[in-house]
């Protein structure tokens, strides 16, 4: 699943693959918005960390395998 943090005045965003699902991921921003820090962990294994008071946005990719092949 592909996740975006936009962080307050900055342009740029962290854009990373993880293997949570929509709901896991969802209830772990909740929880950060409520404290100090968002922990979230890639599919390679790194561990993000972000202060809550810096996130603009997250937004969440669909639950959706990747296509192979051409469309007609």
């Amino acid at each position: 699943m592909e996740i975006r943090i936009g962080i307050k005045e900055n342009g740029r965003d962290i854009s990373f693959e993880s293997d949570q699902d929509a709901k896991a991921l969802t209830a772990l921003v909740d929880e950060a918005l409520s404290g100090s820090m968002l922990k979230l962990t890639d599919n390679k294994g790194k561990l993000i960390l972000v202060p809550s008071s810096s996130i603009a946005y997250v937004e969440i990719g669909a639950e959706e395998g990747r296509r192979v092949g051409f469309i007609a």
